[in-house]
């Protein structure tokens, strides 16, 4: 796809937000199938929802430009769903396992964070102002559950210490 202005990077990155919020939120959902601890079960579930919500709003995103999305490639993700699908089969330790699910969440949503601070940007250079608030409101999401996965991990880790320790 040859980009030619601003507006078509725009619509370009935009559009692979949208297919990565969409598998985002089955990546969540299947990660949430392999955890085992309650905690992290239902953090998975719910961000997998919120993933969803993303979309609706991205979608509300497009229909302010006036333009519908494009279909990319999305190969990235594919491969990043098939390495943590392989390493997480070979973790025996529950532990070691939920840890492991938290990194590779806390991966992905770094990525999409990064995504979506460079579409606020390119938002406002195109003077899409209305389109730039919408994004922000994903990229606080994404920043509260960066923030959620961090105590997360930190119960974790501090439950295995304990565990040890008695």
């Amino acid at each position: 796809m040859a980009i030619k202005d601003p507006k078509e990077l725009f619509v370009m990155l935009l559009s692979d937000v949208r297919q990565a919020t969409e598998r985002t939120g089955k990546i969540f959902q299947e990660f949430s199938q392999a955890a085992e601890l309650p905690d992290i079960k239902e953090a998975l579930e719910a961000r997998a929802f919120v993933s969803n919500k993303m979309l609706n709003t991205i979608d509300e995103a497009f229909k302010l430009i006036g333009e519908k999305p494009v279909t990319l490639s999305g190969r990235l993700q594919d491969v990043f769903v098939e390495d943590a699908r392989r390493d997480l089969g070979e973790i025996q330790s529950p532990i070691a396992r939920h840890l492991y699910i938290l990194h590779k969440v806390n991966q992905v949503v770094h990525l999409r964070i990064g995504e979506f601070v460079a579409l606020v940007a390119a938002a406002d250079m195109t003077g899409h102002f209305g389109v730039g608030v919408l994004l922000e409101s994903c990229l606080g999401d994404y920043l509260s559950f960066v923030e959620r996965t961090r105590r997360l991990i930190r119960h974790v880790a501090e439950a295995k210490v304990a565990a040890r320790g008695a």
